[in-house]
């Protein structure tokens, strides 16, 4: 018997919903079945590999399973009594502000908004921030004063009504695969939709465009400058939209104008060919149903806010905006990043888009949450949020489900700060993430498939989110856990039995002395009981008495939330980044997602078909600036900043712009030994929306010596130590590790019998040190099954691991395959099926090849019909292509 449950993927804010069948012998080793739901409509049933592989990351592996003091297992009223004295105690020797809530887009929305409501309302402070400042926060900004509210106006639908997409600092190919697949879709339904890319990469998104255009870093603002200054000229500026419903138009326009200068002087700031420029330009001016699609590209800058309100100028010009398929349009990067900006968890932001500035606005908030006090100013926003810690004003830290030892830029300066700090708090469904490990108390919180709530997604979609297995040890809810500790410092208004009564309370507050002066209105949704709560179907806000079905999209009747109910257009100066590429430091790092990892890897990390395709961090980079810095392809490579080091593999990419170089953000030190990008990333922040500059840092690149390359497949996790380089991959029914080090040769097999030796019975060792060639291979066998094996060489030119990875998932080796082990080739007529290429139905390279020969395929369609490869989210179909050409 099974147990299907309705749920909502925990990755990006696309907000795929997903259906969970759980076998009815889970606690005796059952398995959860994850697929789409074909009824929700953000994805209709599509999932990308991250989401396929859910039900690969909820074992119990690394939990939290127990409240922990100072290391030692503690009960949870201990735990829960001790985190309200520390806190109480900071804040009777040192105020308010000198405690703070580090918190995260995975939480829940009800868990979002007891935080806000306790820190803000409660204990006097607006020192709450959240890892969302990271991915969106300069998006609310250029909301916030284009349109007096942070309002996302579009909707999924518009995707498929548009006449020309424009994607902008976005890949969408790998960090959206749902959204990009709709995109997909809807240009096969109608060829003449066209796409534009506007990014420094050559991505996978690239692969469906029309036109791309590859500018120079940081000179966004620029190009969209320019475009307003074209669409004047060239007579498509909306003269009666701008008269009725814009303000600023004649400032905006003059800015630009001054800015941009002619379309030579656009294409020479910003790095690309002329003719590329002029047709953008005409495309973008010629097009009425025009949506621009940016994401982090765009707003992890130094100038994010000006870059978003330069798009959004543009389409306030045009009154491309409020219509079926137009208009400026957010793609968030984490599940509830909406929820959390919905109920102010932001430091610069009051529960239901309500300004902490605004005197009216607090008054209102405190008055219906009847609290003892209310924050009357900003808080401390991320970056600053960790200085005020280094620098001792902040004493106290909780840190609710986010990582920012590995996420946050100048990651080193993170954690020399944490350790100085005299309370840490963590609530973390991880025991040992690289933050916890430095918590002086740990509170175990429900894993995704344990948390009951509600998430918004990028288009205002609130979908449910429920749990479909029980909690793990322990675990409580993170609403449960911030309301013990609420009322353990002695405060009323937190007694909640359920979150459906938290979800209550906050649509009630979207609605209290609203009269549709605020964007953000949920009160149609309120008064719900258990029953309804969880029967609640996807919809997007506001859902008012006037719209009981939600709303798809926003401005249709050209009001807006400003004072004069217009929208405002600004005045851009574009600004070059602060730090620029100097003699010391002459490449400039882009930091961002892959295709198969998510955040900090805590659960992608443990799903083996997810650490396939890039089982190491890497180091993109032109093969010009390779040659000029004396750096082959497959080598490690250290890249340092005036901030940190990180080292990883160098990959050769034609694709980047010269002088550009691309690293992933997701490795932390459970994973690899020096592979943290956030340790180099250039801390500079935007000084509208704190948000860091995540895509600009400048570094330079050397090869990374040492005496050794090598690698090893292990069943089990093995503990590394004094070792140079090392990385950790998830293997099916093992764990890879690529190594290197400064060991001697004649050092080796002790050294890697320290390591792999056991007290099995049964156990053989087969080794082979080849003193001439400087290289050492050795395997372990229990019985005739392969339990480890070890290669190393001068170096980093090694057998491939796929053949032997895959004798991990046999009991037994037959001979050929013995004799085949220290070769590290298969044996004839066995096949290594290669590289893996489609993480969603593990198809190999060599397998792809192989069929391509075979059966004469000429499309990546074909592929996927023979081999089901890129049938499923389609991240893969640009390298199925590829091979195709090869």
């Amino acid at each position: 018997m099974t147990q299907t449950v309705e749920t909502t993927c925990p990755y990006c804010g696309v907000g795929c919903g997903v259906l969970a069948t759980v076998d009815a012998d889970i606690n005796a080793g059952g398995k959860v079945s994850i697929s789409g739901n074909p009824q929700h409509p953000a994805n209709l049933g599509r999932l990308c590999s991250k989401g396929s592989a859910l039900g690969e990351t909820v074992d119990l592996d690394g939990r939290l399973l127990h409240p922990e003091i100072h290391g030692e297992r503690a009960s949870w009223d201990e735990a829960l009594d001790h985190v309200a004295h520390g806190f109480k105690q900071v804040i009777e020797q040192h105020g308010p502000d000198a405690v703070a809530f580090y918190v995260s887009g995975q939480l829940l929305t009800e868990d979002y908004y007891v935080a806000n409501k306790l820190i803000k309302g409660y204990i006097g402070t607006a020192n709450i921030d959240t890892n969302s400042r990271l991915c969106m926060s300069s998006s609310v900004v250029g909301h916030k004063r284009a349109f007096g509210a942070d309002t996302v106006p579009c909707s999924y639908e518009d995707l498929e009504r548009a006449k020309l997409i424009v994607l902008v600092g976005s890949n969408t190919a790998w960090c959206h695969p749902v959204l990009y697949q709709r995109i997909v879709q809807a240009k096969k339904d109608n060829p003449d939709l066209l796409i534009a890319v506007i990014d420094p990469r050559q991505t996978a998104t690239c692969d469906l465009a029309d036109i791309h255009l590859p500018i120079r870093s940081g000179s966004d603002a620029t190009l969209f400058n320019g475009l307003l200054a074209y669409l004047a000229h060239d007579g498509e500026i909306n003269q009666a939209y701008v008269a009725q419903y814009v303000e600023g138009f004649e400032q905006a326009l003059s800015a630009a104008q001054d800015s941009s200068g002619d379309l030579d002087d656009v294409a020479l700031r910003c790095g690309i060919e002329l003719d590329t420029l002029k047709n953008f330009y005409r495309l973008f001016a010629r097009t009425e149903r025009v949506i621009t699609v940016y994401s982090q590209g765009i707003n992890q800058s130094s100038s994010g806010s000006d870059k978003v309100n330069a798009i959004i100028n543009c389409h306030l010009a045009t009154g491309r905006i409020g219509r079926p398929g137009m208009g400026p349009f957010s793609f968030t990067g984490q599940p509830n990043a909406m929820g959390g900006r919905e109920v102010g968890g932001l430091a610069n932001m009051l529960a239901a888009h309500m300004d902490i500035e605004n005197a009216d606005h607090r008054q209102l908030v405190q008055t219906f949450w009847d609290s003892p006090t209310l924050a009357d100013k900003p808080g401390r926003k991320a970056v600053d949020m960790f200085n005020a810690i280094a620098d001792g004003k902040i004493k106290a830290l909780w840190v609710m489900a986010t990582n920012p030892v590995v996420s946050m830029p100048d990651a080193d300066a993170i954690k020399a700060a944490l350790k100085q700090c005299e309370l840490v708090v963590v609530s973390d469904c991880i025991r040992n993430t690289d933050t916890a490990q430095l918590a002086h108390v740990k509170l175990p919180a429900t894993g995704w498939a344990e948390k009951d709530g509600t998430v918004t997604n990028s288009e205002r979609r609130i979908s449910r989110q429920r749990a479909f297995l029980p909690a793990a040890g322990e675990a409580k809810g993170d609403w449960w856990i911030i309301c013990q500790v609420a009322k353990r410092m002695g405060y009323n208004g937190f007694d909640y039995q359920h979150p459906f009564e938290i979800f209550n309370e906050h649509a009630a507050l979207s609605a209290y002395e609203n009269e549709g002066q605020r964007d953000f209105n949920i009160g149609a949704l309120g008064k719900r009981d258990l029953a309804s709560y969880n029967a609640l179907q996807p919809i997007q806000w506001p859902v008012t008495p006037e719209r009981p079905n939600g709303s798809a999209r926003m401005f249709s009747d050209g009001r807006y939330f400003t004072p004069s109910q217009k929208a405002r257009m600004l005045a851009i100066t574009p600004r070059t980044p602060v730090n620029a590429p100097n003699n010391d430091f002459p490449l400039i790092l882009n930091s961002g997602r892959i295709r198969d990892q998510w955040h900090t890897m805590t659960r992608t990390g443990k799903a083996a078909r997810l650490s396939e395709h890039s089982p190491e961090p890497y180091i993109a980079i032109h093969p010009e600036d390779a040659a000029r810095f004396r750096i082959r392809e497959d080598q490690l490579v250290s890249v340092f900043s005036r901030w940190g080091e990180m080292i990883g593999r160098a990959r050769f990419d034609q694709g980047l712009r010269r002088g550009d170089v691309f690293a992933p953000m997701h490795w932390n030190e459970q994973f690899a030994s020096c592979g943290r990008v956030g340790a180099v990333v250039n801390p500079e922040t935007d000084p509208y929306s704190g948000q860091p500059e995540l895509k600009h840092t400048p570094v330079r690149i050397a090869p990374f010596d040492s005496a050794w390359h090598g690698f090893i497949l292990s069943r089990r996790k093995l503990h590394l130590h004094g070792i140079r380089y090392w990385a950790r991959a998830t293997g099916n029914g093992f764990y890879r590790y690529e190594l290197a080090g400064d060991q001697k040769e004649n050092d080796l097999p002790a050294w890697v019998r320290s390591y792999l030796c056991s007290s099995d019975n049964d156990v053989k060792w087969v080794e082979l040190l080849d003193k001439g060639a400087h290289t050492y291979r050795g395997v372990r066998m229990t019985g005739a099954r392969l339990e480890s094996c070890i290669f190393i060489a001068p170096d980093h030119a090694l057998p491939p691991r796929n053949w032997l990875a895959s004798l991990f998932e046999k009991e037994a080796l037959t001979q050929d395959e013995k004799r085949a082990l220290l070769t590290g080739k298969p044996p004839a007529g066995e096949i290594d099926t290669g590289r893996i290429v489609c993480a969603c139905f593990n198809v190999g390279e060599n397998t792809i090849l192989d069929a391509i020969d075979k059966h004469g395929l000429k499309t990546a369609d074909e592929i996927g019909k023979c081999l089901n490869a890129g049938t499923n989210c389609g991240s893969c179909v640009p390298e199925l292509k590829a091979l195709l050409q090869r």
